[in-house]
């Protein structure tokens, strides 16, 4: 049985809104690495050239551990750094083309140095690429650029179900950093 699912991606790709559609759907708990994070004070400061949060992962991925092995039921954990984290049975890359991408970001205010690096992170695959690292073949990388949260569930509970897998390279959006260097 899939106890754990990890959905993870690039900033503005979906995660949180697939992530609390599928825990809804499948009648399970939801847990946002983000807010995990925080409320355990794992935030070790701020990045000043960026502005991201430095977060503690050994420290994060020690209470998702405990939050795994401390349940029965099935968790989806939903965050750009669930990947970096030990412990899934699924992990889900959502991908978007960096195009689309670029307006999510910019409808949520990003200031043009981040923007351009989550649109490269992207273009690279770098969250794929950070999974691989950690679980090899064991990740489903999804290109829902042209989903809909309904149909990016489905896909999803495809992958959970073993119906359906989505190997690793098969999103390329290499093109886009290519023809905006």
């Amino acid at each position: 049985m899939c106890k754990s699912i990890f959905i993870t991606g690039t900033p503005c790709t979906g995660k949180t809104t697939v992530s609390e559609v599928l825990a809804s759907r499948l009648n399970c708990k939801l847990v946002k690495i983000n807010d995990l994070a925080i409320e355990n004070d794992f935030v070790l400061g701020i990045d000043e050239d960026k502005g991201y949060k430095v977060i503690d992962i050994p420290a994060l991925n020690e209470k998702v551990s405990e939050i795994i092995d401390g349940s029965d039921e099935m968790t989806v954990f939903e965050g750009h750094l669930a990947h970096l984290c030990d412990g899934a049975d699924k992990i889900i890359v959502l991908r978007v083309r960096p195009e689309i991408l670029q307006s999510r970001l910019e409808a949520r205010n990003y200031s043009e140095a981040k923007i351009r690096e989550n649109l490269e992170a992207e273009a690279m695959g770098v969250c794929t690429a950070e999974a691989y690292e950690i679980y090899g073949e064991n990740i489903s990388e999804i290109d829902v650029s042209d989903l809909a949260v309904d149909e990016i569930v489905d896909e999803i509970s495809c992958v959970i179900s073993d119906e359906k897998t989505y190997s690793v390279g098969e999103v390329d959006f290499m093109d886009w950093l290519i023809l905006n260097s």
